[in-house]
């Protein structure tokens, strides 16, 4: 497979130059130029840098609110002007494309219900190719990396430079406080890929709710993120769409005052010397670490020999339910959280099946040698 390759321009180098921690706010949907107007107006007295707002919603179900349609277009675009705040706007497809270049709005979005097709980010791609506008992509629908790496190799090739990727949550069935899972190792592997690529976190669709947006918010600062893409709604309780997800102004404002800017590197000599001591701490643990996991996978080997002498099924479903229940308890008592112990269980017995088959599946003639 030939690596991936992405280029992109830093925020400090779009048409207009953003700051971090880049701040995007403004409606879920636009909803009528009343609305987008006054939120736009109580959204420009923070430091707002690009106001957002939904004119074609991809809904689930028909009957929802789907948005306003094109004439929303001129009303979103008026509100920034007004407010002096470039726009954005999400596109599905190329008829988007065209009306949106054509209500000359500042910057793209691809949700992540089109990030999942590659035909329609093709097709969106083909529309911009020859276009200099900003694109942001939010990531799939579903926790697969390449297909949202995909969707930026496909604009680049088009011709688009200045590229945002936007975390909203991955979509799951098992039972969680958010709306969207963050898996936050998706988009750090991502920005660990390609650390000129600028990233937001949206943690009104990750969360699905007002009141854990403040902290999700911290969370993405903290690990670095360039910025926040924020719903915020002139009067949430009544919005058309997502209305448990929107902010006030007033609340956006209130979070944004609470917010703690880390520095990503410092100068104190000190400091670092102690952080070079720590981290040197961290390599011998996981030296160890791998030393014991390998003394572990030797043990199962000799285990599946065991098997295999005696006709015996590598999978043992009571010892495995029990390995889950007894290394989850003594987890907790560690101060392990039972999702992290339960995922390095799987890991360990994953690399153990391996090992026990290949042993099952050894012939002789091939031990002999």
């Amino acid at each position: 497979m030939v690596p991936a390759q992405i280029n992109s321009s830093p925020i400090d180098k779009w048409p207009f130059q953003l700051s971090r921690p880049v701040i995007i706010a403004g409606p879920c949907g636009v909803e009528s130029e009343e609305q987008i107007f006054a939120t736009a107006k109580a959204l420009s007295k923070l430091n707002i840098q690009l106001l957002r707002g939904g004119i074609w919603k991809p809904r689930t179900r028909p009957d929802s609110f789907q948005g306003i349609g094109s004439e929303g277009l001129k009303w979103l675009k008026n509100a920034g002007l007004e407010n002096n705040l470039p726009v954005t706007v999400e596109v599905a497809n190329p008829k988007h494309v065209e009306e949106a270049l054509n209500a000359k709005i500042d910057v793209l979005w691809i949700g992540a219900r089109t990030t999942v097709n590659p035909f329609l980010v093709q097709e969106i791609a083909d529309a911009l190719r020859g276009v200099d506008i900003p694109v942001m992509v939010k990531n799939p629908i579903n926790p697969e990396l390449e297909l949202w790496i995909g969707a930026f190799e496909r604009l680049n090739r088009s011709g688009i430079n200045q590229l945002m990727a936007i975390h909203r949550g991955f979509s799951t069935f098992s039972k969680s406080k958010y709306r969207n899972a963050p898996n936050w190792q998706i988009p750090i592997e991502l920005k660990r890929r390609f650390p000129d690529l600028p990233l937001v976190c949206d943690p009104s669709h990750i969360s699905g709710v007002r009141s854990l947006i403040p902290s999700l918010s911290q969370i993405a600062l903290d690990l670095n993120y360039d910025g926040l893409m924020i719903e915020s709604h002139i009067n949430p309780y009544e919005a058309q769409s997502d209305k448990d997800q929107q902010l006030t102004p007033d609340a956006l404002g209130e979070l944004l005052a609470n917010l703690v800017v880390r520095q990503s590197s410092v100068d104190d000599v000190m400091f670092l010397n102690l952080l070079d001591e720590l981290r040197d701490r961290i390599n011998s643990i996981d030296e160890r670490i791998l030393v014991l996991v390998a003394e572990r996978m030797s043990v199962a080997r000799e285990i599946g020999q065991y098997k295999k002498e005696n006709n015996m099924t590598i999978l043992q479903v009571e010892r495995w339910n029990d390995i889950l229940k007894t290394r989850s308890q003594s987890g907790e008592m560690k101060e392990l959280s039972t999702d992290f112990v339960i995922k390095l269980c799987e890991l360990i017995h994953e690399e153990s099946i391996r090992h026990q088959t290949e042993i099952m599946n050894l012939k002789e003639a091939d031990k002999a040698k």
